[in-house]
């Protein structure tokens, strides 16, 4: 018979335990509170000291009595199996220390859900127990895919070599994996990393990474330029998809083949969709090449809008001017390459092309009644060459200065400044022709 002092210490107790759980909220101690309080002090104190062996009865027991005691009972539980499978030497032991380190990443799902963080945590260890392991592929490549499909770009970063490196394991060993499943992932898995690269956080990890997976994607299949044309061009003409055209751009690119039309399709259509100062600038290259002006001015115009550096934004002036130079229109060539100059005042190959469009200027700029003033035109292509630094061409263009015989009998003195007019408008310092 239960007496009524009995009756106050039970509740006492009662009332003690809820206390003692409203402190302590997340945790779920089961119905034996001070035993499950005692085993799950005894296992972590034992992971504290890395005595992993010992912390396995005490945290077994939580697993079956409190299963859903607290979400940290599987993080640790992992981090108990991981340590002794990476530290047992014994092959049937080792697996089974792996087996339940997998398992505590599921049971950790079971009870607390979360499960694109989880498998997120669960597949990189997957992938260092069963690398090796052939048999294993056809799971850690299922468990690599559906991982990457439900975290996306929260997909762990030390996940990317290794999602690869499963892939490439898996294709050697007759897996059915298609060539073009292979580019399917790594062009999702690069496109994930370019973005990490313009966030400008972690670059020298990031482009190791893009290094590694880029290296075992060579190492899965053969992508030579040819290959690529016939794998994915008809699939591009048929389609004209984005996805497509930016697989076939990054691997031309790679294979050093953006010469091919292919790539200049691909990279019109990468630019479309996703404008880009690179692709922009390649395309502007490329119809220039082609002679066709016109279009080589929108997508260099383009590139100019895509950038805020002035170094860039130097270089397609230049290529303004050089498109210029090519159809003879030498006052625009000039404007564009002191465009140039003005983001990049070191720029050399500005001060070469406008001493390159003086040097050409002679017979349109002449006036034939003193050599003097029409050879003066050669100063002032020397004195660009000079700014350059470019020594061969200011040995050409000093050649063809005005003689002294020339300045003496026009009755002019060296030194003096003289005014060159036509398009080029400036003023020299006159300097006599070195004579042999």
């Amino acid at each position: 018979m239960i007496t009524m002092k009995r009756l106050l210490v039970l509740a006492t107790c009662l009332f003690l335990s809820i206390l003692n759980l409203q402190a302590q909220p997340g945790w779920n101690w089961g119905d034996q509170i001070d035993v499950a309080k005692e085993k799950n002090a005894i296992y972590t104190d034992m992971v504290k000291v890395e005595k992993y062996s010992e912390a396995i009865s005490p945290h077994g027991w939580l697993l079956e009595n409190a299963p859903d005691l607290n979400e940290s009972l599987y993080q640790n539980g992992a981090k108990i199996y991981e340590e002794l499978a990476e530290k047992e030497k014994e092959a049937s032991a080792q697996e089974k220390y792996q087996l339940k380190a997998m398992e505590m990443y599921d049971l950790r799902i079971k009870y607390f859900g979360n499960e694109a963080s989880v498998l997120n945590r669960k597949v990189y260890p997957a992938y260092k127990f069963y690398k090796n392991d052939k048999a294993k592929y056809p799971e850690l490549f299922q468990m690599f895919k559906q991982t990457f499909e439900i975290t996306g770009e929260d997909f762990f970063e030390n996940n990317f070599v290794a999602y690869m490196d499963v892939v490439r394991r898996y294709k050697t060993v007759g897996g059915p994996i298609s060539d073009e499943e292979v580019l399917d992932i790594y062009t999702s898995l690069s496109e994930i990393l370019d973005k990490k690269l313009l966030s400008g956080k972690n670059l020298d990890r990031v482009n190791n990474t893009v290094e590694n997976i880029d290296k075992l994607l060579t190492l899965t299949i053969d992508l030579n330029c040819d290959y690529v044309e016939s794998l994915l061009g008809p699939k591009l003409a048929e389609t004209g998809d984005f996805k497509v055209a930016s697989k076939i751009f990054k691997l031309m690119l790679q294979n050093k083949c953006t010469d091919r039309s292919l790539a200049f399709d691909a990279a019109k259509i990468v630019n479309e969709n996703s404008p880009d100062f690179a692709i922009s600038k390649f395309l502007g290259s490329r119809a220039s090449r082609d002679g066709d002006r016109e279009a080589a001015i929108d997508f260099y115009s383009q590139a100019l809008g895509l950038t805020e550096e002035s170094a860039k934004k130097a270089e397609i002036y230049l290529s303004l001017a050089k498109l210029d130079y090519q159809v003879g229109l030498k006052s625009s060539a000039r404007t564009n390459c002191r465009k140039a100059l003005s983001f990049d005042p070191s720029m050399s190959d500005a001060h070469v092309l406008i001493g390159n469009l003086y040097l050409s200027s002679f017979e349109e700029c002449k006036q034939g009644e003193m050599k003097t003033l029409d050879y003066a035109v050669f100063i002032a292509a020397h004195n660009a060459f000079q700014k350059a630094g470019d020594r061969e061409g200011m040995i050409k263009a000093e050649a063809l200065f005005p003689s002294i015989t020339d300045i003496f009998t026009e009755e002019f003195v060296e030194g003096e400044t003289i005014d060159i007019g036509c398009w080029i408008n400036e003023s020299v310092i006159l300097t006599k022709r070195t004579e042999n």
